[in-house]
């Protein structure tokens, strides 16, 4: 993992998510998702190049639970942006590079 790509937790959530001056994308994800492993690189390829829009995190569901019940997280992966500390778009399922940019880009 590079350090473009922010992992919070239920505790580090407020801060870095909500507080965050640019919008914030969050993959809810877990160890064992097939689906969230696949869409990692190309996480790692969007934050890269959004770099400067938006910042990207990261949630374990397992090992953080206050956080996806909050938000009411029933499938893994689920992407979240937010903006100003309001959930701006979510989408839930793995997405290909160009479905990524362009949820990013209809939305930032």
């Amino acid at each position: 993992m590079s350090d473009v790509i922010v992992h919070v937790t239920d505790d580090s959530f407020e801060e870095e998510v909500l507080r965050s001056d640019k919008p914030v994308l969050v993959d809810y994800w877990a160890e064992w998702c097939g689906p969230c492993k696949m869409i990692a690189p190309i996480l790692q390829e969007v934050a890269e190049s959004y770099v400067d829009r938006v910042k990207v995190c990261k949630l374990d569901v397992d090992s953080n639970s206050v956080i996806p019940s909050q938000y009411n997280i029933r499938g893994i992966p689920t992407l979240m942006l937010f903006k100003s500390g309001n959930i701006e778009a979510s989408k839930t399922g793995a997405l290909s590079r160009s479905q990524l940019a362009a949820f990013l880009d209809s939305n930032i």
